[in-house]
């Protein structure tokens, strides 16, 4: 049975990185539902954050394709209800869906969403929350009227469980010196 899984992937920050990662996905025809890079809590660590639809036996194979490349520190994956997740989305919608009353106003209130600009010919509107909860929205902006833009980022995660990086990282044989 297929599910959402978040993949983390921890590498050092080098260029070509990010090719090397996706094309694990591509080799197994595998489409990634969302990808999102940061640094991670550790100082030169480099997360990748992926969420693919697929079942377990395919994401551990898909982790430990990824563990055997070269300049990937370590790579997990969890199930929903092992993260915390959110997105944030934004909309540019015309100016002239507020001057229409209070509903565009109440609409943006409902949704716990908030206004960044405001510009004579559209305003900008800021959703944090599932990828439903910004769907929702942009779905009820539609019903009004047009709008001029729409994005979403992918999903930032962090995972319930404490850090498995760390604890990796602490079982590594520690490097000797070459003297």
């Amino acid at each position: 049975m297929t599910q959402d899984y978040t993949i983390t992937v921890f590498s050092e920050h080098i260029t070509g990185i990010l090719s090397r990662v996706v094309s694990v996905f591509t080799r197994r025809h595998i489409s990634i539902e969302s990808l999102t890079t940061s640094q991670s809590s550790l100082e030169g660590i480099h997360r990748f954050t992926i969420v693919v639809k697929v079942t377990e036996e395919m994401v551990k194979k898909l982790v430990a394709q990824l563990d055997k490349q070269i300049d990937i520190i370590k790579a997990f994956y969890y199930t929903p209800d092992e993260t915390v997740y959110q997105e944030i989305a934004l909309y540019k919608v015309p100016f002239s869906m507020f001057c229409d009353g209070n509903k565009v106003e109440r609409l943006v209130r409902s949704h716990n969403a908030r206004i960044l600009v405001i510009e004579p010919e559209y305003v900008v509107v800021e959703k944090t929350g599932h990828p439903e909860e910004t769907e929702a929205l942009l779905e009820e902006f539609r019903a009004i009227g047009d709008i001029y833009g729409f994005v979403r980022s992918g999903r930032v995660a962090i995972v319930k469980p404490m850090e498995r990086l760390n604890r990796y990282l602490e079982s590594l044989p520690a490097m000797e010196e070459i003297g």
